[in-house]
């Protein structure tokens, strides 16, 4: 989308907010959580193809798995925002060389898994399905799929998991929706009338999901990367994981962006998975 675009559809609804804050609020979060991409293209079906399909259930809502099925640790991986299970392919080989049963998912409103919208509570709902059903040793996030691995974690406390792999995770939720307020261009009645809703429907704050926190009381270990220049996530998000998290290793790098896919941390994940 470009930045004319943006500006538009913020100053559109700005004016809209004159006549119904509260309208205009609840178009401006449905546009937060609304996904302009994640579903498969044909090369990315490809990919996913190898891996033998199973759907699970989430309320309502169908759950699109992956598995490549392996006798070593279960790995469940989560991919981000507008993406979907096929982002792992520069992974697989290498996890497939260990013979880890390989787990992975859609997340909602993404690839073949259902919902309307997304949002990082939901996400974590589906990974703890997922990961009830196939009882992971270690989870990878990228990007809000660590932060909804953090969640699901925290909430449900899954007695497999041993390890968390966080890749350029946000560290809180009000720096993700500051971001978007702000790219966006809301005045503060869209501000305030979408931190009203968030209130009414999770009944909590934005400000009490917080990834960095939640990690304060894991009694699990954390592989933390991050790159010094990521565009989507400041590299300050990765440091309150570090201070927060107590059984954490940050690796910083720079130069791989957000979707920190590049050979050389390969080695590195594997080793902490089998540390």
């Amino acid at each position: 989308m470009s930045k004319f675009l943006i500006k538009s559809i913020g100053n559109a609804l700005n004016a809209t907010s004159l006549v119904s804050s509260q309208y205009a609020s609840k178009k401006a979060l449905s546009l937060f959580a609304t996904p302009r991409k994640g579903r498969y293209s044909e090369n990315q079906e490809a990919i996913v193809n190898s891996a033998k399909f199973e759907e699970l259930q989430y309320e309502n809502l169908k759950i699109a798995t992956y598995r490549w099925k392996g006798t070593g640790k279960t790995i469940l991986l989560a991919h981000g925002w507008e993406s979907n299970a096929s982002r792992w392919n520069y992974l697989l080989d290498a996890l497939k060389a260990e013979n880890y049963n390989i787990i992975t998912l859609d997340a909602p409103a993404h690839g073949h898994s259902e919902s309307r919208q997304f949002n990082a509570i939901l996400y974590s709902e589906f990974i703890n399905v997922v990961a009830q059903k196939f009882q992971p040793e270690v989870i990878l996030g990228h990007s809000v799929g660590g932060m909804a691995t953090v969640f699901c974690q925290y909430k449900y406390k899954i007695p497999s998991v041993k390890k968390v792999v966080l890749l350029g995770s946000p560290a809180h939720f009000t720096g993700v929706f500051a971001r978007y307020k702000s790219m966006m261009g809301y005045n503060r009645r869209i501000s305030n009338g979408m931190e009203k809703l968030v209130q009414e429907r999770y009944n909590k704050p934005t400000d009490y999901f917080s990834a960095a926190n939640f990690t304060k009381d894991f009694d699990i270990d954390g592989l933390i990367i991050h790159d010094k220049k990521d565009r989507v996530i400041p590299y300050e998000d990765a440091l309150l994981f570090d201070k927060k998290f107590k059984n954490s290793e940050l690796i910083t790098t720079e130069g791989f962006g957000h979707s920190l896919i590049d050979a050389s941390l390969t080695p590195k994940i594997v080793e902490f998975i089998n540390g």
